[in-house]
């Protein structure tokens, strides 16, 4: 995929190189799209743009999306708190579109991604495939039945009812492994505060 800017004011996503690229300014000829990063092109009208290859970041930003994704910010936030790196193995729980589980897998070593319903698992097979992550897997199974994983470094909960999955994250989290949940109420925060306040196994 490529990526053209004008005058570093507008940016245009490119999908397919293979054909003529149309914009406001005039129509791109798909041989300048081959050109190699930096090039300077012009429109049939004059207009003047830099080629450049798209990165993670801008087809991250194109992935399909079911619903609501979890936002960039809070991404940055459980990467922050949890330190995963490329030697971490992750559980993600509650795919959605995949949009958390795409990009622990541009970071970690190992993701797994685990949801129940049938249009979740397609669409984020399908973003999976589109950002080309040969490390991630996504699995049909409920959670709160068991993990086939073990030793992991992070387990994400993004789920209306993240307590129910405690015991499973428990049975599959190393010693020092992260326990991350994603909800949007404090009522259901201080019901998960409650219920892991039963487990002696974890430190929070």
């Amino acid at each position: 995929n490529k990526e053209v800017t004008i005058f570093k004011q507008r940016f245009f996503y490119i999908f397919d190189e293979t054909q003529d690229f149309m914009t406001d300014s005039g129509k791109i000829d798909k041989k300048d799209l081959k050109k190699k990063d930096g090039s300077l092109i012009k429109t049939n009208t004059g207009k003047e743009f830099t080629i450049f290859s798209a990165d993670f970041i801008d087809n991250y930003r194109k992935i399909g999306r079911k619903a609501q994704i979890i936002t960039p910010k809070d991404i940055g936030m459980i990467l922050t708190e949890t330190g995963v790196n490329k030697n971490s193995k992750v559980v993600d729980a509650g795919t959605g579109s995949g949009a958390l589980a795409c990009y622990l897998a541009r970071i970690c070593k190992e993701v797994t991604s685990y949801d129940i319903r049938d249009d979740s698992i397609e669409i984020a097979k399908k973003n999976r495939e589109f950002l080309n992550l040969k490390n991630l897997k996504i699995k049909k199974k409920d959670i709160f039945k068991g993990i086939d994983e073990k030793e992991l470094d992070l387990i994400v909960l993004d789920m209306p009812n993240p307590w129910n999955g405690i015991k499973s994250c428990e049975n599959s989290l190393k010693i020092g492994g992260y326990l991350v949940i994603y909800v949007p109420t404090i009522l259901q925060i201080s019901d998960f505060v409650n219920e892991i306040k039963k487990y002696d196994s974890f430190v929070y």
